[in-house]
């Protein structure tokens, strides 16, 4: 009887093992996708657009499917053009597709590491990844932030008050831009530094905003495209840095010190506030508070504790920007709040009518005794739609940050190579007319019919276990700064001093893996004295 179980049971093993073999021996059989040709040693770089690489992606959909094989050097990288491919590989298949490239340049060498954007799908992602959701996802951690998001944009709103009334004779509209643009820009940073570290902002000169600036900005200069190439090639790495051509090493080398500094300052701040007993309670302290143990932590935790308290706001400034875009792959992440509203202050400009439609529906539902609150929300359904088409508009991150496949796999009919770059074209979504009809026009219209189109927040955010744990924190915090904007002051385009004709402009995005709208001309006028009176009482209230 014992040998006939053995019989059976070496069956079984044999059948599961043939049939896992033919399955993975049938991804092997499978083609590549199709895509830009390749040479020896350089594979498709040469074919890689340097700007606006999501609109040349989508022009390739046309040559080469939705799902396009490219290969950069000696790394394979697919991109993703299509709401079914990204379904299919990022959200169906997450288990195998949640892993990150690996980034030897900003992790191993400048030391940006210990969060869960660029580090491996692990164990130590998946605990960072639980306190984010505690902290900034849960339907608690949600309403405790209401308070500071109402008096935060106070503040942005009586920054705009105060730059209309700075600049009322600068019909030019240049100062005010700038100021409104350096208000929304506060005003996220202002959201994450009080989350992460409990630390107020009144504005850009704070002194950790100027240290996390800084640090960025290193990075930023330090990652030129040949420093790049490090993360293909990592012998390079080696390279010694007083040798001609080698500056990159040197560089990255006074840039690791900044980002050690940006990543221990504010924690150091904290740790001493804890201990003298005045630290505000923030994501900081309860990480300090879960990971002590009888008043020790132990320098794993500290690291892991530090790493993700920066990311929270480290993250949030637009200095990332300015990296080059495979640098921004993998760090610029979370300046989705900040990147939203500049995007909502072009369109309302642009499109005026929008904005006068938002404005009514505002007046009819709130009034102009008060500003709107997220209880008027559901009330607001076109102030709603605005806010997704903005999104849907300019995707703030039109290629979403890379995942990487940890085996092999298939997404269609096409193999994935193990440790493919899994590269997803949130814009070609966007402007897909199978998805949007006419997409490249501005109709909020479109998510207030009686057959709405598809929420681009599906989208917009990110995919499987990677999508961003912040998205409802970010979706609130620019929905209540938008209807507050809409419901005090009026957006329209800069007028001519000499002859008070509207000064003409080209609207722009900086090329690469975050959609910053660059400045342009425009004013911000309070649309009563009433609303100017109803923003110093507030301002007031919350200076007290």
């Amino acid at each position: 009887m014992t040998g006939v179980v053995i019989s059976l049971l070496l069956v079984v093993l044999t059948f599961v093992f043939y049939t896992v073999w033919r399955s993975r021996d049938g991804y092997r059989n499978l083609p590549l996708p199709p895509g830009p040709s390749r040479l020896p040693f350089i594979g498709s770089a040469h074919k890689l657009p340097l700007r606006y690489q999501q609109q040349i992606f989508n022009d390739w959909r046309n040559v080469h499917g939705d799902i396009i094989y490219v290969q950069i050097f000696n790394k394979p990288a697919i991109v993703l053009n299509s709401v079914e491919a990204m379904e299919d590989l990022l959200n169906k298949r997450s288990g195998n597709s949640s892993d990150r490239p690996r980034t030897i340049l900003i992790t191993e060498i400048i030391g940006y590491t210990n969060n869960i954007t660029v580090m491996p799908y692990s164990d130590q992602w998946r605990r960072q990844r639980r306190w984010f959701q505690t902290a900034i996802q849960s339907t608690s951690a949600l309403q405790s932030y209401v308070p500071l998001q109402r008096r935060e944009t106070v503040r942005l709103l009586a920054a705009f008050v105060d730059a209309s009334q700075r600049h009322k004779n600068d019909q030019t509209g240049y100062q005010t831009g700038q100021e409104v643009f350096a208000g929304l820009k506060r005003y996220g940073g202002a959201l994450m530094m009080d989350i992460a570290y409990g630390h107020s902002v009144l504005s850009l000169d704070d002194e950790f905003v100027v240290l996390s600036e800084r640090a960025i900005a290193g990075i930023a200069e330090a990652g030129a495209a040949a420093a790049s190439l490090i993360d293909f090639f990592p012998i390079l790495r080696y390279i010694p840095a007083w040798l001609p051509g080698a500056h990159v090493m040197a560089k990255a080398a006074a840039v690791r010190k900044l980002t050690r500094q940006m990543i221990d300052a504010p924690y150091e701040r904290v740790h001493a506030s804890l201990n003298q007993g005045t630290a505000r309670p923030c994501f900081l302290t309860t990480l300090l508070d879960e990971c002590t143990v009888d008043g020790v932590i132990s320098d794993y935790d500290k690291e892991d504790v530090k790493g993700a308290a920066s990311l929270v706001y480290a993250g949030t400034y637009p200095a990332f920007r300015n990296l080059c875009s495979h640098l921004k792959n993998y760090i610029a992440g979370t300046d989705t709040t900040a990147t939203a509203l500049t995007s909502s202050m072009l369109a309302l400009v642009l499109y005026p009518d929008a904005q006068r439609k938002a404005q009514e529906e505002i007046d009819a539902v709130v009034g102009t005794e008060r500003l709107p609150e997220f209880e008027d929300r559901a009330l607001l359904p076109y102030v709603e739609a605005l806010v997704k088409e903005v999104l849907r508009w300019n995707p703030p991150a039109p290629l979403a940050i890379p995942h990487k496949v940890a085996e092999e796999d298939k997404c269609g009919s096409y193999a994935i190579p193990a440790g493919t770059m899994i590269i997803p074209n949130i814009w070609a979504v966007m402007r897909d007319p199978m998805i949007y009809a006419d997409p490249d026009t501005f109709r909020p219209e479109r998510f207030t019919s009686a057959s709405p189109e598809r929420d681009p927040r599906n989208y917009v955010f990110g995919f499987g276990r990677r999508i961003c744990p912040g998205q409802a924190f970010a979706d609130s915090s620019s929905w209540l700064a938008i209807a507050r904007i809409l419901a005090t002051f009026d957006v329209t385009k800069a007028h001519d001093p000499a002859t008070g004709a509207e000064i003409a402009f080209e609207p722009e995005f900086i090329s690469g893996m975050i959609s910053h709208v660059l400045p342009f001309p425009f004013e911000v006028k309070p649309r009563s004295n009433r609303a100017v009176g109803l923003i110093r009482e507030l301002q007031s209230e919350y200076a007290e």
